[in-house]
């Protein structure tokens, strides 16, 4: 088969489709992301992505099977030990991450909270898993007096710093993530992200901006990205992919707002001539429905996603090759604000195919990264094996 010029990589953030075979090491037994979405939804009405052949990976309410799907379909099961969103994206391009992040449900060490004062000159208040929404409403006034940081987590190897942009600015902001970026190295306090948090408003109108940055761990070990690069292909990433990885393996990095800048954006790089990967992360699911527990607000985003998917079938072209998937769960129905350990659904679709089928079972995401290094004839990565054969 002739490979494809472009590959286009859409991960659909914490969009799980049921409960993988593990889930019960995970307390996520019984979860199930797009089933229960669909069920308090009445109904998913999502006719495009009912073409390329969702319900034909598992039923899904309100979505057809189709006799004569567009798309190649299948499941992925995640085989590193996280179910975080540096785990899973690093997985899909060839890692496997055998040592989890570490999580704070009881907030952060003393000793790291006093070094992150010392160093910053700043006092902290928070210091606990919190909706960042909520956390704003509920310290934004106290730190609006004091000048105090709001450092909060979740259920994700995350740690969080918050800033009225009026009272700490953007570039302070950032230098104190760097600094707390320095100390989350050390083994003892290792987590995956420092994410800024900057908003801005009153006291009961704040509101986040777009100023969000997030500072990762650098991968740890060469991706299916660093050989593309390392070999004159593109690999342009949109969204917080470059973030997720640090910078490397990305020739070209795009910042966006939300899905639908996410969904602008992508349509532009399609529209584009370049040869290698494009590589969307569409954070809204996972960021204001799966980890807020709001499957309405979760449903209307995906059936909205659906409704933006003609604009990028329209522009593909015979060489293009579209890969839909997820990275982890967030189940809204589930209690708590954590993840949920599932499968993920992996639809593969060009308009070079006459029709698709059945891709067996993947038994790790690095399956992904491995049908890319195939299609682009680099180094396959140390995980995974290639389904490009199966695309006919």
């Amino acid at each position: 088969m002739k490979p494809f010029k472009k590959i286009h990589v859409i991960v659909m953030d914490s969009v799980g489709i049921g409960e993988a075979p593990d889930a019960d090491r995970f307390g996520d037994t019984g979860a199930d992301t797009l089933g229960h979405i669909a069920d308090k939804m009445n109904g998913l009405t999502m006719p495009n992505m009912e073409s390329l052949g969702l319900s034909n990976i598992r039923e899904i309410k309100g979505i057809k099977k189709v006799e004569q799907p567009k798309a190649y379909f299948g499941m992925m099961q995640e085989a590193s030990v996280g179910k975080d969103t540096m785990t899973g994206h690093w997985e899909i391009m060839g890692l496997n991450i055998d040592k989890p992040f570490k999580v704070y449900p009881e907030g952060f060490p003393k000793e790291l909270i006093e070094q992150l004062e010392m160093k910053t000159g700043r006092k902290v208040i928070g210091n606990k898993p919190a909706s960042g929404t909520g956390i704003i409403d509920e310290l934004g006034p106290d730190h609006m007096e004091t000048g105090a940081m709001i450092v909060y987590t979740s259920a994700d190897p995350v740690l969080q710093i918050a800033a009225h942009e009026d009272i700490i600015p953007l570039e302070e902001l950032y230098k104190i993530c760097e600094i707390a970026r320095e100390l989350t190295l050390d083994p003892e306090f290792l987590v995956g992200r420092v994410i800024a948090r900057p908003f801005v408003g009153t006291p009961g109108n704040f509101t986040r901006t777009a100023n969000r940055h997030d500072y990762a761990l650098k991968p740890f070990g060469r991706t299916t990205m660093n050989e593309l690069k390392d070999s004159g292909f593109d690999v342009i990433a949109i969204g917080k992919i470059s973030d997720i990885y640090n910078g490397e393996g990305v020739t070209e990095a795009i910042r966006t707002k939300d899905n639908k800048d996410g969904m602008d954006k992508f349509i532009d790089v399609v529209k584009k001539d370049f040869h290698g990967i494009s590589f969307l992360n569409l954070v809204d699911f996972d960021a204001n429905y799966g980890h807020r527990r709001d499957p309405i607000g979760y449903g209307n985003a995906l059936e909205e996603f659906d409704r933006r998917l003609p604009e990028v079938f329209n522009e593909m072209k015979e060489d293009d090759l579209l890969i839909i998937t997820a990275d982890h769960g967030n189940d809204p129905t589930f209690p708590g604000t954590d993840h949920t350990r599932e499968y993920v659904p992996l639809l593969v679709y060009s308009p070079r195919f006459e029709q698709g089928d059945e891709i067996p079972l993947r038994e790790t995401f690095a399956d992904i990264a491995a049908t890319i290094a195939e299609n682009f004839n680099v180094k396959a990565p140390q995980f995974g094996s290639s389904f490009l054969t199966n695309l006919k």
